[in-house]
Order: structure tokens, then C-alpha cells, then sequence
């Protein structure tokens, strides 16, 4: 799947989603997915922050 279609399918869901809320429904869900996609990405990048570097990935010096 490439850049645009991942981007047309979540478009697609998040239209799919609003169609029967209210605004305020809508709010909500908004400020809940965004909470996940920041704690998402702050979990990926500390792993890959705090993973030891395999042996044959180090640099030597």
C-alpha cells in the first residue's frame, strides 16, 4: 500500500465514522485518536531509543 492509499482509505474512515455523531461525538474521538497516535509514537520511539544495538550494528572505534 502506498502513501496515497492509506491516506484515501483513512479518509474514507474517518468519513464513515462521523457520518451518524454528533459534533461532539465527533470531538471526542478526534482528541482519543490523537491521544493514541502520541502515545503510539512516543512508545515506538522510546523502544527503538532504549533497545541495545545488536553487536554487529555498533561501530567501531
Amino acid at each position: 500500500m502506498n502513501g496515497c492509499e492509506l491516506t484515501a482509505y483513512i479518509t474514507a474512515a474517518a468519513n464513515a465514522i462521523a457520518t451518524n455523531e454528533t459534533t461532539e461525538q465527533i470531538e471526542l474521538m478526534a482528541v482519543v485518536f490523537t491521544q493514541l497516535g502520541d502515545t503510539l509514537t512516543t512508545l515506538a520511539v522510546t523502544r527503538s531509543a532504549c533497545e541495545p544495538v545488536p553487536e554487529n550494528k555498533r561501530l567501531s572505534g
